[in-house]
């Protein structure tokens, strides 16, 4: 016996009640839903694809990486889905395989999903071609939106965050910072290289060699080695923490302390970030809130597809002050015998080095 028998009604009378249409009596739906309780029921997606010309799922192109940043968001994404009535389709890529992407956004479109999320930040997917394809409301994470009619972005404004890690240093009294970038074929660690060196315009200080990382420990450690070697380096913002954590046991390793000779920023808030030694100064990204605002905006464009898009909010910088920042060392002034900050900003009113934790640990 199906709903409809039991319910005293047409199959289309079904239908209309499973997706939510109007024009269906309360006291019919009621039956229907009833005699689906007693039958228990579950719907059939493709049924109701059918019924409604939508599959209720979105499909999902990610990095196939371990990345805390990419892993983050992608699991904020599955948080946030739960409250859409959504079902996700996930497709793993290989980093840098612009192949791999085009060929996992067609497998979803051939699975008819009415949405795609790209949370695919290396620039070599980025291009035209793809985009043709793109048939249905795409969402991109950390870079910009594709050339596509119902295309939206989320994730943007590391340049921002990464301008107040550094300003942070330089409000010290640091007369400048060296960057440890990440991959530039990523858009975040452009986004991130960009607004450490708008700071340093902004506040007239010279722009050090930048040193690139590949976002691992290791390459902090490696980049930390050759840092270490510049004696006039006194702060240093990396473009996530895992690479800041390295860096800052090579420092150690070389004899130069942190924060008393040198400080570090990273960038993402790890969790272990407020446990290492010094606990680590870092900005921290909402990744579960740009997760939500993104998948509300994608699901307004699957549903309402001759409305506008609904427009992006800017994201918070959240600077989690810890104990590896404090204001440069003081010097020896040669003949004198006495010493002097390193920067005359550094005023009798800046906290002490190792400042102690912020509310945020």
């Amino acid at each position: 016996m199906d709903v409809a028998q039991l319910a005293g009604v047409s199959q289309k009378t079904v239908s209309r009640v499973f997706n939510d249409e109007p024009y269906v009596s309360s006291e019919v739906r009621r039956r229907v839903l009833e005699a689906a309780e007693e039958l228990g029921y579950r719907l059939n997606n493709a049924a109701r694809a059918l019924a409604s010309g939508r599959t209720r799922s979105i499909g999902v192109v990610t990095l196939g990486t371990a990345l805390y940043g990419p892993a983050s968001l992608i699991m904020g994404v599955e948080r946030a889905v739960r409250d859409t009535g959504y079902t996700l389709r996930v497709v793993n890529t290989m980093e840098g395989d612009p192949a791999g992407v085009a060929g996992a956004v067609d497998s979803l479109l051939d699975q008819g999903v009415d949405g795609i999320v790209i949370s695919e930040p290396i620039d070599d997917w980025h291009n035209g071609d793809l985009a043709v394809r793109l048939d249905v409301p795409v969402l991109v994470f950390g870079a910009p939106p594709l050339p596509a009619p119902r295309a939206l972005a989320a994730g943007v404004g590391a340049d921002q965050m990464a301008r107040a890690a550094t300003e942070h240093l330089l409000d010290l009294g640091h007369g400048t910072v060296h960057h440890l970038a990440g991959p530039q074929r990523w858009y975040a660690a452009r986004d991130r290289l960009e607004g450490w060196r708008a700071a340093l315009a902004a506040h007239g200080s010279p722009e050090p060699p930048v040193v690139e990382g590949d976002w691992s420990a290791a390459s902090g450690y490696a980049a930390g080695r050759e840092l270490a070697c510049d004696t006039e380096m006194t702060a240093v913002f990396a473009a996530n923490d895992d690479m800041a954590i390295g860096l800052i046991r090579a420092l150690a390793e070389a004899g130069r302390r942190v924060p008393e000779d040198v400080s570090v920023v990273g960038f993402d808030d790890i969790p272990v970030a407020a446990y290492v030694t010094p606990p680590l100064t870092t900005v921290r990204q909402p990744f579960d809130a740009v997760a939500q605002e993104g998948l509300k905006r994608l699901v307004h464009a699957i549903e309402n597809p001759q409305a506008d898009l609904l427009p992006a909010s800017d994201p918070p910088v959240d600077l989690v002050v810890r104990v590896s920042t404090a204001p440069p060392p003081t010097r020896m002034t040669p003949g004198r015998g006495r010493r002097t900050a390193s920067r005359s900003s550094a005023g009798p009113h800046s906290p002490p080095p190792g400042g102690g934790p912020s509310a945020h640990d």
